[in-house]
């Protein structure tokens, strides 16, 4: 089971203006076939059906770990989303066409489907499916397959940072070029593990080094890319088995029980224009009421 929290991994700045068109771009770092959408789902198929776990409990752990904060990243490329088409549109009469300014975006169904909002498909609106998982039951080809899904991920994420200077994607984009790097490197280890192969020799596959992108830096200055996390304060510890010894860019790679501590979950304000959430003041005050007769306080 998961254990959720009401925060976001890292904080995202206000946005200024209102970036429709790269938010289409950003998509596909949700809903396309290297999305965090397949990341989280190829991660937890495999750990749903992972075989003799006992025995290979530290490929089990390492697995189930790195699911759990791939939930966490499909919530902050989401949420990213979110915050950069707000404000395309404006508050007025119906009849005067206050969400002309849609119809010239990337991706109209941002504004007809989604109201303004993420949705599991890729940068040109195709929807994500379950063809992109990839669970053999073997556990090297798996490995095999995380690696390589994280590596063009890696690449992906690296073109949409070069597509946009938005800051609330490129804040998103560099946390999680460092995460994809920690992942990456991860599946890497668990290969030479199986093989006796020191896979790390493949890299770059991309290459990891971070330092030509602004927003990554400050991440790797709190170590974010020697740490990996159990998602657990009592389970999958066992990764450490594995995340040992020293990162290839320098400094040790350290296990941590538990979760980030994560930042505040952005607000998501009403859209009139788009009847969204559909609950007017006096509907708000009315169920403000009804809640208060509930809980025996009216």
């Amino acid at each position: 089971m998961i254990k959720r929290f009401n925060r976001l991994a890292i904080e995202l700045p206000t946005p200024t203006n209102p970036d429709a068109n790269a938010a289409a771009a950003v998509q596909e770092l949700l809903g396309g076939r290297f999305g965090e959408m397949s990341t989280l789902n190829n991660y937890m198929y495999q750990s749903f059906n992972f075989r003799k776990r006992g025995k290979l409990k530290p490929f089990f752990d390492l697995v189930s770990s790195i699911t759990a904060e791939e939930f966490g990243h499909v919530e902050l490329v989401s949420h990213t989303i979110n915050m950069m088409i707000y404000g395309t549109t404006h508050p007025g009469d119906v009849n005067s066409a206050p969400m002309e300014a849609a119809k010239d975006k990337r991706n109209t169904q941002h504004f007809i489907a989604t109201a303004q909002t993420s949705f599991p498909f890729d940068s040109m609106g195709k929807a994500w499916n379950g063809d992109y998982v990839f669970s053999s039951g073997n556990l090297l080809l798996d490995l095999l397959h995380n690696f390589f899904l994280e590596c063009g991920a890696r690449t992906h994420k690296m073109r949409v940072y070069e597509m946009t200077s938005n800051p609330v994607a490129r804040e998103m984009i560099g946390y999680l070029l460092v995460r994809g790097g920690v992942h990456v490197l991860a599946y890497a280890k668990a290969i030479e593990m199986v093989t006796g192969v020191d896979i790390k020799k493949m890299l770059p596959v991309p290459d990891l080094e971070n330092s030509a992108f602004e927003t990554t830096r400050k991440f790797e200055a709190q170590g974010v890319h020697r740490k990996l996390y159990t998602f657990s304060d009592t389970d999958y510890r066992d990764i450490a088995l594995i995340w040992a010894g020293q990162h290839p860019l320098g400094g040790p790679l350290e296990t941590v029980i538990g979760a980030p501590e994560g930042a505040p979950m952005p607000e998501l304000r009403s859209i009139s224009e788009e009847f969204a959430p559909g609950i007017s003041h006096e509907d708000f005050m009315q169920i403000a009421e009804r809640l208060k007769k509930n809980a025996g306080i009216s």
